[in-house]
């Protein structure tokens, strides 16, 4: 039975993005030992989409390409509240899908930000 899903982010800067993470997003972690932090995130859901080379491999093993996009349910809201704890985000975006935005991460990285204007899976 599969209890859950473990999503990884590949960081140039593992401090400063855990950081981020735990202060600024002020997400729950667990330390799993040395500081290694694993975050509780918000409810998940995923979708598949067309592979455009973006995938990787670890152990030998061919894993597809992955993005994280956190969601919400007021953009603008969020990006305000964001830029008061100095953080910023792209330029937003209408897609047909919903409002999109990036925040940057402290590492160069960046996260993607949606509020979703297609139904969830979040309640079946």
């Amino acid at each position: 039975m599969i209890t859950g899903a473990h999503v990884l982010l590949f960081s140039r800067d593992v401090e400063a993005d855990r950081a981020f993470f735990r202060d600024v997003l002020q997400f729950p972690s667990v330390d799993a030992g040395g500081g290694w932090l694993i975050f509780k995130l918000p409810p998940a859901e995923g979708a598949i989409h067309p592979d455009e080379g973006g995938g990787g491999v670890s152990a030998g093993h061919h894993l597809p390409g992955a993005q994280l996009y956190l969601m919400c349910d007021d953009l603008q809201s969020l990006i305000k509240s964001l830029q008061s704890k100095n953080v910023s985000c792209t330029t937003v975006a209408q897609e047909r899908w919903g409002l999109r935005t990036t925040i940057k991460l402290l590492s160069g990285g960046e996260l993607g930000l949606y509020q979703p204007a297609h139904p969830t899976a979040f309640n079946l």
